[in-house]
């Protein structure tokens, strides 16, 4: 008699790369992204965030949603779609991007890469199928097709990560500036790189068919066995995106289509992503609305924050004064920075008091005690860590 697993339809699916990470969790904490069983952390947060800073890591983006957009159309429809003028993107170049609303509120952010005037992947955090296909309507010659579970793809981040593909056998990878990206041949098929990752350090990101994965993580750790290689989880990813200043999305922003409550979505503006909009280009998704937005200012702003003290500001509300006369804003992440050796934070602040001054009120826990203190918060403009190797063309051999 055969066992069915009455489950089988509620159990997460399996990263390709899933059987060589089982191996290095040592701590079995897993968590679940788009449906993914996800590595939270394989030792220990803060030991894989050094790595990603001292060394390099990977991280796996298989759960990421990937969509191949062709035909003669697909150029006009992704146009017609997101904020960005895609007719400036080149052929093998990477283009960060959002999409909204009719009423500008942000649906998802994500990568464009044109491999092809007429070949297109749109990678995004969140399945985004319904509102690709309403897109594409009217549009003669486009096919949206998802290929995220047929197309694997690890990240490579961190100061030794080109030294590990340059031992890889990946001729002239130095050369491989921002957002490029480069082919090269691999197991009899093709390796697609990109100058591409979410940590603000140097890094890259790798693709290749399902049936390959196993074969790419093996290749990559090889040669990465004496550049300090691990591999590294959502936790430490967290803590380097928020030091570069990256947003994350049910943690900085929510999308529009899974919102509940009227107006608690955002905009390009409110998250200071007004230059991803291009009103030069013809008409796209939330054109009227964001003009109009962009005519009286943003009502709330996403703040870098840099905070008095060294208690994190998790989940704490913003004041005008140290007396909490009048409730401004809130943190949507924080942590204690280890590169840059200060208690930072991102908060969306009420627009018009960013010039004033502002206070965190902040709670931590000690022995099961609550403590409250007030701190006072100094706005930032420009990303809490991002080293000149990030951008660097050839990059340092570390």
């Amino acid at each position: 008699m055969t066992a069915t697993d009455a489950f089988a339809g509620e159990r997460p699916k399996l990263s390709p790369f899933h059987p060589r990470q089982a191996e290095l969790n040592i701590r079995e904490a897993w968590g679940a992204w788009n449906g993914y069983k996800f590595a939270e952390y394989y030792y220990d947060p803060e030991y894989e965030y050094f790595c990603i800073r001292n060394q390099c890591g990977t991280y796996d983006i298989c759960p990421m949603q990937k969509y191949e957009i062709k035909g003669r159309d697909a150029e006009a429809m992704l146009n017609r779609m997101v904020t960005r003028d895609v007719t400036k993107l080149g052929i093998n170049r990477v283009a960060y991007t959002v999409w909204c609303t009719d009423e500008g509120r942000i649906i998802d952010d994500g990568t464009i890469f044109k491999l092809a005037d007429d070949h297109f992947i749109l990678k995004c955090g969140s399945p985004c199928t319904a509102w690709l296909r309403k897109s594409a309507f009217g549009f003669d010659d486009v096919t949206v097709t998802d290929i995220s579970e047929t197309l694997a793809g690890l990240s490579l981040q961190g100061p030794t990560s080109c030294a590990v593909l340059r031992k890889m056998g990946l001729e002239d990878i130095g050369s491989l500036k921002a957002f490029d990206i480069r082919h090269f041949p691999f197991q009899g098929d093709t390796l697609r790189v990109s100058r591409t990752g979410f940590t603000g350090d140097l890094g890259y990101e790798l693709w290749v068919p399902r049936e390959f994965a196993l074969d790419l993580w093996d290749a990559v750790y090889a040669a990465g066995e004496n550049y300090g290689i691990q591999p590294y989880g959502e936790a430490a990813t967290n803590m380097a995106r928020m030091e570069a200043g990256f947003i994350m999305p049910f943690v900085d922003f929510t999308e529009a289509l899974k919102t509940v409550h009227f107006e608690h979505d955002q905009t390009p503006f409110e998250l200071q992503l007004g230059w991803l909009v291009d009103f030069e280009k013809p008409h796209f998704s939330g054109r009227a609305a964001l003009l109009e937005e962009k005519r009286r200012g943003p009502r709330w702003t996403l703040a870098r924050l840099d905070v008095e003290g060294n208690w994190p500001a998790y989940g704490s509300i913003i004041y005008d004064t140290e007396a909490c006369k009048k409730d401004i804003g809130y943190v949507t992440s924080a942590m204690w920075s280890p590169a840059v050796k200060a208690n930072i934070a991102l908060a969306m602040i009420r627009s018009e008091f960013l010039k004033g001054d502002i206070w965190v009120e902040i709670y931590k826990t000690k022995d099961l005690r609550q403590y409250r203190r007030m701190a006072r918060g100094t706005i930032r403009t420009k990303p809490f860590w991002m080293p000149d190797r990030a951008r660097a063309t050839p990059p340092a051999d570390y």
